[in-house]
């Protein structure tokens, strides 16, 4: 009897330690932004410029783009950044009746954006004689393993993305309105 409240003591007690020990071990959770701007523009002006998957032009961090694939499911696409890096992907899905793509980066160092595991979402909603065009990206930080480095962390990750989509978002605004 001693010995089974022994064992039972045992369990119970190393149960929370389990425990945990399982939730240190989570690793990094997925992080989303979500970004939106309103342009005084037809929803079809505003596709004009954003939907073709093949042609980040509107994206001012973006210097060139090549891909193959057109607008079909599975094209790709490298964007070469203004500096210097590259970033490689792939259409998922594309609905021109909708004024919607969605895509993930394929392979991207780091260093060039500190995320993992990206995947992407563009929609234009028309809203009278206006347009939303709304962004979602949901991602990993860059170091996947549990206490990343300061310049791959959770906050770094959505930092870069929340300042590439408001400022794309911004910038394609002033254009599409008038102001270059």
């Amino acid at each position: 009897m001693l010995k089974r409240l022994l064992i039972a003591a045992t369990i119970f007690g190393l149960v929370p330690l389990a425990l945990t020990g399982a939730a240190w071990a989570h690793g990094p959770s997925r992080q989303k932004v979500v970004e939106s701007v309103e342009i005084n523009a037809p929803a079809d002006k505003v596709w004009a410029v954003i939907g073709n998957f093949q042609d980040a032009s509107w994206i001012p961090a973006v210097a060139k783009t090549e891909g193959k694939g057109g607008n079909d499911t599975g094209a790709t696409r490298t964007l070469t950044l203004q500096s210097g890096g590259t970033v490689e992907e792939q259409l998922d899905t594309y609905d021109a009746a909708e004024k919607s793509y969605s895509y993930e980066i394929t392979k991207v160092d780091v260093k060039v954006l500190p995320i993992n595991d990206y995947s992407s979402r563009i929609t234009v909603t028309a809203n009278g004689d206006k347009t939303t065009v709304e962004w979602k990206g949901a991602f990993y930080r860059g170091y996947m393993l549990n206490d990343p480095p300061p310049e791959l962390s959770d906050e770094v990750a959505n930092k870069a993305i929340t300042d590439l989509y408001t400022s794309t978002l911004a910038a394609l605004k002033k254009k599409i309105e008038g102001g270059s």
